[in-house]
């Protein structure tokens, strides 16, 4: 790729190759020193492991940097940014801290107050910057090509790692590991379909995939903190898994050729599912939601906490189920208090076993917290808030 640059872009590029190389080394540099670190605190030979591990997907994060660096404009026929920018820094720091998660693979969980909270602290602190490089990006203006590739083999690479951590942990089921892969395999297809000389449909942009990916995080984050364990995690990983799956799926048959979006027929259908969606599936999820809340409450009631000094405890799960399910139903601000509902109920079932009806409420309110509360909705600015880009 590189060969096509002129001799003025030449310059540019080999400026940006130092650059990378510097901040390659200086992600080595760093994980040596937590190598060291976890050396003192866990042991050297777990140690030694981790730092192998973490610094081979770091060499896979700068190769996959170091060839796209001719992209590093903001359009293809724009002049090259002299500097990688902020941003990509923040990419490549969200990268080596996805590297160190990895390095915990096929390796027991970390025993310890701090240690067995560091796998899920680094991917957390990487999911917080997949919000921020975007910003910095469009905020100092310079968004590159560059940038949004990297953007997309940092989350692939983030969730694939996470997902096979997860599964390791004994925190998901074996098939969640197909959403982690889904990306691979997509993109494997894709260019199965280039080697063999067939068509690749342009996919139409869509907001929901770079919300969901940010909610699959978030869960994976939640799943790799020592806080919640099976059935529960199972059971939110499947709801997660499930859309997401079916949107690959979806996105592969355009990609394709088996969908033609471009039809009038194909167009109109998927408006009438969208809008089924919107006035009788999300305002279904909400009634099923409180109607499910409230004959699972009946069946275990709220769990018993002794000790007068817990009485609030009650008090605080008590109205936030009442708060939660009042502002459900009225479709006000549906996904944040989705989110807070599924915190109440992994709170809830923390000392209560899951019914039957548990696992139908698990997986509305995650639904719901996915595809938003739809039609007859009173206020819907936490739609708004997911779906645009920070900064733009």
């Amino acid at each position: 790729m590189s060969d096509t640059l002129n001799p003025g872009e030449q310059a540019v590029y080999e400026s940006l190759k130092r650059e990378s190389a510097r901040l390659g080394c200086l992600g080595i540099v760093a994980l040596a020193g937590g190598c060291g670190l976890l050396g003192l605190s866990w042991h050297w030979q777990a140690a030694m492991q981790w730092f192998i591990q973490a610094a081979l997907v770091w060499a896979f994060i700068c190769y996959q940097t170091r060839r796209r660096l001719p992209i590093n404009h903001e359009a293809p026929e724009a002049p090259l940014y002299k500097t990688l920018g902020w941003a990509n820094k923040l990419t490549l720091l969200r990268s080596g801290l996805i590297a160190s998660v990895a390095g915990f693979l096929f390796q027991p969980w970390p025993e310890g107050a701090v240690l067995a909270w560091l796998p899920g602290m680094l991917y957390f602190f990487a999911a917080v910057l997949d919000r921020v490089d975007g910003y910095v990006a469009r905020r100092t203006g310079q968004s590159s090509l560059l940038g949004n590739q990297l953007d997309t083999v940092a989350d692939a690479l983030g969730l694939a790692i996470a997902s096979l951590l997860a599964f390791a942990y004994g925190q998901v089921h074996w098939s969640y590991l197909l959403f982690g892969i889904a990306y691979y395999f997509f993109h494997a297809g894709i260019m199965w379909r280039n080697w063999r000389g067939l068509p690749i449909y342009p996919l139409p942009p869509a907001l929901h995939r770079r919300t969901w990916a940010g909610f699959q995080m978030g869960f994976l984050v939640v799943a790799l903190w020592p806080l919640f364990h099976p059935p529960l995690t199972m059971l939110a990983g499947f709801a997660f898994m499930l859309p997401a799956l079916i949107g690959f799926l979806i996105d592969w048959l355009i990609v394709s050729g088996r969908i033609n979006r471009e039809t009038e027929v194909v167009d109109k259908t998927f408006q009438r599912l969208t809008l089924f969606s919107l006035t009788f599936l999300q305002p279904g999820l909400r009634l099923v939601i409180v109607i499910t809340l409230a004959s699972s409450l009946f069946q275990s009631g709220l769990p018993t906490l002794t000790g007068n000094s817990m009485t609030w405890m009650n008090n605080v799960m008590t109205g936030g189920f009442m708060v939660a399910s009042a502002m459900l139903l009225l479709g006000i601000a549906g996904r944040y208090f989705s989110l807070i509902l599924v915190g109440l109920l992994g709170w809830y079932y923390m000392s209560t076993p899951l019914l039957p009806v548990d696992y139908i409420l698990f997986c509305c309110v995650i639904w719901l917290l996915l595809l938003g509360t739809g039609r007859f909705s009173l206020w819907t600015e936490d739609d708004h808030w997911l779906n645009r880009y920070d900064g733009a």
